[in-house]
């Protein structure tokens, strides 16, 4: 008997009681190699010593001071770091407790933005299908996965949604990178031009698309032309790096390998670590000064942003991960990850893609893989998937869905950015075992 109101009302869930570095225990001496960081989280895998020596530090100093009367050291510091290393023009941080709230802050941002600037009729967001931007009312707006998105309906404010950049999927066949990224990049400016393009308010998009779609990163330039399409009539970019960002694609923020800085940027997950709950927006400067010469606040605010707690495990993971020269473990243990993942489904009977960044990577499973049609989604073949790798020891992140909400199969990986290639090898040989028997037993 549980007094938890659980994810899965049915579930029976094993009981974590430890961890270290890359693994997990449970109650009955069970071990796990936590290949996904949780969701995509923890990225200096468990019981990190010097992460546990600042929180200990934290804790005797304050644990908690709201921040209508003080601010503190720790939070300043932390915010100092993380404009120390922001995208060109990224000059502030608001800092709250996860991503949810980072999206819902951002959009308050942008709407303010344009009420400081004179433009209170700028009221349309646009997002991409098969985007997934946080489970609060406004992020789920934002947001394009229907089945989460369905039965919350009345309740979200109207936004609009073009087709993602999912090459596997939308590219035609014939059609180059670059073409297809002009033709994807295109379904912006239409969707703006139908709307009003002095009604926008901003375009939000995960620089590469997280859980819902499966480490889907843009193709060619497309990000460069979005960013110059919403340059082109004033409408702020908003990048969601809350899963794929903070390091986990190999560089601190994943736009930076696209060329691209944002207006506003979502971030959380990696940033702590899952040490403590946190997430920031990282805003540019103009969106600052346009609060800072209007009305002087901007009109948002928890109980628990800037918890000194949190700032401090922030802190610390941010710069352990700096001293540790963690992002080439990233870059370097990401392509033996590529490797290892196409020597092992590469022609795989069942995977028609293998796809992603650093150690952020996924596979997708079809029935077919020269139609590329998915598997029955009543077989909830990623459910499967997942209690098979519980079962040998591995976890890692399936989802289903993949496709429109409803149809397709894939599987995240996005281990701790510490593991090994022999960690790695380990991962994929019993990625491997319970794919083959997951898809034997459907």
């Amino acid at each position: 008997m549980t007094h938890l109101l659980h994810r899965s009302i049915q579930a029976k869930l094993p009981v974590a009681v430890g961890g270290r570095g890359i693994e997990l225990f449970d109650s009955k001496g069970h071990a796990y190699i936590d290949a996904s960081g949780g969701a995509a989280v923890s990225c200096l895998g468990h019981g990190h010593p010097d992460v546990l020596k600042a929180l200990h530090a934290q804790l005797d100093k304050i644990a908690y001071a709201h921040t209508s009367f003080f601010t503190t050291d720790v939070a300043e510091e932390l915010a100092d770091r993380l404009i120390a290393d922001a995208p060109e023009g990224i000059g502030h941080v608001y800092l709250v407790s996860g991503g949810s709230e980072a999206i819902e802050a951002a959009l308050k941002m942008a709407r303010q933005y344009f009420v400081e600037k004179g433009e209170p009729q700028r009221r349309h967001i646009i997002a991409r299908r098969q985007s997934y931007h946080g489970n609060t009312l406004g992020a789920l707006a934002a947001g394009g996965n229907e089945w989460r998105r369905s039965q919350f309906k009345p309740l979200l404010i109207e936004t609009h949604h073009i087709d993602p950049c999912f090459a596997y999927h939308f590219q035609r066949p014939g059609e180059t990178d670059a073409d297809y990224a002009a033709r994807a990049a295109q379904a912006l400016e239409d969707k703006i031009l139908e709307l009003g393009s002095d009604e926008v308010i901003a375009f939000v998009a995960e620089t590469v698309v997280g859980a819902t779609a499966g480490a889907v990163p843009p193709v060619a330039d497309y990000l460069k032309r979005v960013r110059a399409i919403c340059d082109r009539y004033g409408v702020l970019l908003i990048l969601d790096e809350v899963m794929c960002g903070m390091g986990r694609t190999g560089t601190l923020h994943a736009c930076q390998q696209d060329g691209v800085a944002p207006d506003l940027m979502t971030i959380a997950k990696g940033l702590g670590g899952g040490y403590q709950p946190i997430g920031a927006v990282l805003l540019s400067e103009k969106i600052f000064d346009a609060f800072a010469n209007g009305s002087g606040f901007f009109q948002h605010g928890h109980t628990y942003m800037g918890h000194p707690m949190a700032a401090a495990a922030g802190l610390a993971v941010q710069e352990v991960i700096r001293r540790d020269n963690l992002l080439e473990n990233v870059r370097s243990m990401g392509a033996h990850l590529s490797r290892r993942l196409n020597e092992r489904f590469g022609n795989h009977h069942h995977v028609g893609d293998i796809r992603g960044r650093g150690l952020f990577q996924a596979i997708e499973l079809v029935a077919d893989r020269g139609s590329k049609e998915p598997f029955n989604p009543a077989l909830k073949l990623h459910a499967r998937i997942k209690r098979e790798a519980m079962a040998r020891g591995l976890m890692v992140y399936p989802m289903g869905g993949t496709i429109d909400g409803r149809r397709g199969d894939h599987v995240l990986i996005a281990p701790p950015f510490i593991v090994t290639e022999s960690d790695v090898d380990t991962i994929v040989n019993r990625l491997g075992d319970a794919v083959d028997a997951a898809i034997d037993s459907a």
